[in-house]
């Protein structure tokens, strides 16, 4: 039996096709990941520093990213951009990307964006999120840009709205809201 294994798009891990074509037979997917840092442990530094040093490789991403195939890719104050991989290892039994998929990657934006308008010593958690799917996301679907902008940002709550569109074309996929709650980052110093 042949084996094909091919690096998904911006993943950190393989997708591996057994039998005598690729897209035959089983298919088995891995990845690594660095244990992530929490808040605390990465010192004192505003939320904007914190998406950046992630940016930039001092920090390390969030597991999740590599496990469904995004990542940050832009941190602004008040703005967080991430981009997406659609692939069939999130195929939904209707042989379309799972719904999940898109709220992970407009909830990762959204309170990414959050975290970006926070001072120091402040973190964040999503208490709601709304998701609208507008377009349907298959296996061959181009990368996906997901853009974050927080809309209020107060003491205790925050909230933001997103977008996911095309990459290359700009096409509405979904787009999605968030109330975060805003607290002092457990066990700051």
């Amino acid at each position: 039996m042949a084996q094909f294994a091919t690096h998904d798009r911006g993943v950190s891990g393989t997708t591996t096709h057994s039998g005598t074509a690729p897209g035959a037979g089983t298919r088995s997917r891995t990845h690594s990941w660095e244990p992530p840092v929490g808040y605390a442990a990465a010192g004192d530094h505003t939320g904007l520093e914190l998406a950046r040093m992630s940016l930039d490789g001092r920090l390390p991403e969030a597991p999740i990213c590599g496990t469904l195939g995004f990542r940050l890719v832009g941190a602004e104050e008040g703005r967080a951009v991430f981009e997406g991989d659609p692939g069939e290892h999130l195929f939904n039994p209707m042989g379309t990307v799972h719904g999940g998929f898109m709220a992970t990657l407009l909830d990762s934006a959204l309170g990414t964006a959050v975290l970006t308008a926070l001072p120091a010593g402040r973190a964040y958690t999503t208490v709601q999120l709304g998701v609208h799917l507008v377009r349907p996301v298959f296996a061959t679907t181009p990368t996906l840009r997901c853009e974050g902008r927080t809309v209020h940002v107060g003491r205790t709550t925050a909230t933001a709205e997103a977008r996911v569109v095309g990459a290359e074309d700009g096409r509405l996929y979904a787009h999605g809201t968030t109330t975060c709650a805003v607290f002092p980052v457990p066990g700051a110093v």
